[in-house]
């Protein structure tokens, strides 16, 4: 792959995630940390129990384009590919693993 393609494909992805992440940095925040929380409170680990890949989707969130990393791009794929494998359900599950992403599946567009 050139790298004028693969800078189109990073440019693709960009938009694609930032199409599907509609929560803002400070909102999946929260939500990661009253989910971790649970009924016994915070665990003792130092990533306080943080889903690994919610704590990436906040990582993106707070980098510009131009410094995306590898493993930048892996999480925007996932994300991406998550929200649209599960944009059929309604279930509980499928809206907190949303959630836990960065995507609301019940707010408006």
């Amino acid at each position: 792959m050139s790298v004028d393609s693969e800078n189109y494909d990073a440019d693709l992805l960009w938009e694609e995630f930032h199409g599907v992440v509609n929560m803002t940095s400070e909102e999946l925040r929260a939500y990661l940390l009253a989910d971790a929380s649970g009924e016994e409170a915070f665990p003792a680990e130092t990533d306080l129990g943080l889903d690994p890949l919610g704590r990436g989707v906040l990582q993106v969130l707070t980098k510009r384009k131009t410094d995306l990393t590898k493993d930048d791009l892996d999480t925007m794929r996932q994300v991406v590919d998550l929200v649209e494998t599960l944009d059929d359900r309604t279930d509980d599950e499928a809206r907190r693993l949303q959630l836990s992403v960065g995507h609301d599946p019940l707010r408006a567009t």
